[in-house]
């Protein structure tokens, strides 16, 4: 019985640092504050919110900081998809000043955090068409 006893304790505090709110990870440094990416949209991002200026957001529940990908949900204002689930996978760049990073959108209208999260990865070994065939957006800090 101890055995047992012993399991369900460690299952219960495994799953409770698993299911961490966004608000108590620390994103990445490189990732926060204004940018534009290289379409000329802009963006603010927190650690709790995404925003595609001017009225798209994206309400972050979780950085997987290990595997690079966040899961959000889609603001129920948004021009579209809204309270569906967003999975948005990222990458940083060497040798490409200004852009430092880049994102995918890899899944935007999935009907639960867990599908989204279940979507397959974006191809970071293939940058220029690693997302569904196209390239990450790549992101450049701006003031």
């Amino acid at each position: 019985m101890k055995k047992y006893s012993a399991f369900i304790i460690f299952f219960l505090i495994f799953t409770k640092l698993q299911a961490q709110p966004a608000s108590t990870i620390k994103p990445p440094d490189y990732m926060l504050g204004s940018f534009e990416d290289d379409y000329q949209i802009r963006y603010k991002i927190t650690d709790t919110l995404w925003l595609q200026l001017s009225n798209t957001r994206f309400h972050i529940i979780k950085w997987n900081l290990e595997k690079k990908y966040i899961i959000a949900k889609n603001d129920a204002k948004n021009p579209g998809e809204g309270g569906l689930y967003t999975r948005i996978d990222y990458m940083t760049f060497d040798n490409m000043a200004p852009w430092k990073w880049g994102y995918c959108l890899t899944a935007y209208n999935a009907p639960t955090d867990a599908a989204a999260e279940a979507t397959a990865a974006a191809d970071r070994a293939n940058p220029m068409k690693g997302c569904g065939g196209y390239p990450f957006s790549r992101m450049k800090r701006v003031k």
